[in-house]
This record gives C-alpha cells, structure tokens and sequence, in this order.
C-alpha cells in the first residue's frame, strides 16, 4: 500500500494570540477532503489513506492544538475546537467539503457540520466519540491499551503520539467529551453522512456506533469486523473503498441532477 509523505505545514489562527490550527494540503485539485485527527492522535494516523483520496481530492490534514505538530500548544475543548475549524474553512471560502474525523476528531467533525451546513457537504464518522456517557478521562488514559485491539505494528506511533501531547492535554481535550455531546446535534445534520466502525472497538464499542448511525437522518453504517478503534489504519483499504464508493455515490448523483436540470 502507497504512503504518502508528509507534506509541509502552515499554520491558523482565527485571531491574533489566539490557538493555533496545523494544516498540511496535499492531493490533486478536486473537491476538499479535511482529515481530523483523534484523542491523542495526529496527521501520521492518515498515512494509509491519503494517498487514495488524494488521487481525485484536495486533502486536508488538520492537527489539533495539544496534539501532531502543535504539541506544544495547550489542548481545546471539542466545542472551541470546532468553532476555530468552522473559522479556517471560512478564511479558505471552502465549500462542498467532506469532513473525515476519527474517535475526538468525529465528534468535532459532527459539530462543525452542523455549524457550517452550507460548506460541509459530507461528513464521515469513523468510531467517533459524541455518545459516551461517563469515564471518559479514564478511558482517554488506558488509550494506548485500549488502541492495541487493532494493528500490532502501529502501537508505537500511538504511543509516540500520546507520549508527546502528554497527560494534561489528554486530560483538558477528554473531559469536554461529554459536555460537548452529539446527542441533540446528530438528528439535526444536514450533511451526507457515513459511519465506519471497527467491530473489535475496546475504545468506543460499535453499539454506540449504530447508535450513532440510527440518530442521523439517511445515514449510511458500515462496520469491519477485525477492525479496532484506528479504523482507517486497521482496515486501511477496506476504509477508503468504502469512502470513495460514498462520494462516488454523490458525483453520480451530482451528475444526474446536472443532466435532467438541461433536459
């Protein structure tokens, strides 16, 4: 399977002194894809994907304040999180995008689609959190243990990356899990919406993930039996097939509507 190399970063900020956003673009010139890193995760956990969705996408991968690249930075709740994101896609004047967020990063993806409607156009859930109901904190600190469901050879990058953001960042991003929730805001999106999940989940059990799927209106749920929590690592290829059949699905569609609106 193709990786893609690390493409430079840039830098956001929605106002001066204000916390940091890590963007890497990388892909062909096509409609956006932005990718959203989870609790403790980082742009590195996409490697298997992007080179696949960038073949017709331009990509984002988005690095959290506390986490990646902006380790330094102190961590944001998942609600200021989605508002600073909300913010770099209206300073981009993206539209049409589809939002890829994973575990934490799902939970801000769903908020910042229901914030931003009129500029996110599809949203895909991979194990995201948004339906915890309590030791989150605790969770977010057996993380590594719990990530070790899935593939053996990728423990070292999620404990080089949880060893980085550090026990204060986990602890400030993990314990605004459930004051910012999902559980009004799901039925609520307008956005298209996949949910992808991996079957051996320790982290966020696939029950929350129908869970997830039955609250939004036209969802579509798609699960992987051997998959842990890092989905789109674990059954990388089965992950961007399934994405890439989503939005070819919405091309068509496109497609269609264009033809009978010059019939």
């Amino acid at each position: 399977m193709r990786r893609a190399p690390r493409p430079p970063a840039e830098w956001f900020q929605a106002e001066p002194g204000g916390p940091r956003l890590s963007v890497q673009r990388t892909g062909s010139g096509g409609p956006p894809v932005v990718l959203l890193h989870g609790l403790s995760g980082s742009a590195h956990w996409w490697r298997d994907n992007v080179p696949a969705l960038a073949e017709g996408h331009d990509v984002y991968l988005l690095e959290l304040a506390g986490f990646g690249r902006a380790w330094r930075d102190r961590a944001l709740s998942v609600t200021d999180a989605a508002h600073l994101i909300g913010a770099w896609l209206a300073a981009r004047d993206l539209h049409d995008v589809t939002l890829i967020g994973h575990s934490m990063g799902g939970q801000i993806s769903a908020l910042v689609a229901a914030q931003h409607p009129e500029r996110v156009r599809n949203l895909v859930l991979a194990c995201a959190s948004g339906l915890l109901e309590s030791s989150v904190q605790r969770a977010a600190l057996n993380l590594p243990r719990a990530l070790a469901t899935g593939r053996k050879s990728f423990v070292p990058r999620i404990l080089a990356d949880g060893l980085r953001a550090g026990p204060r960042n986990l602890w400030l991003s993990s314990s605004s899990l459930l004051t910012g929730g999902l559980q009004d805001v799901l039925p609520t999106l307008k956005a298209r919406t996949l949910v992808v999940w991996g079957g051996r989940d320790a982290l966020v059990p696939v029950q929350l993930g129908r869970r997830m799927s039955a609250a939004i209106p036209g969802a579509t749920h798609v699960e992987f039996d051997r998959a842990g929590h890092v989905v789109m690592v674990d059954a990388a290829e089965d992950f961007n097939r399934a994405v890439l059949d989503f939005l070819r699905d919405d091309h068509q569609k496109d497609r269609g509507n264009a033809g009978d609106a010059s019939s």
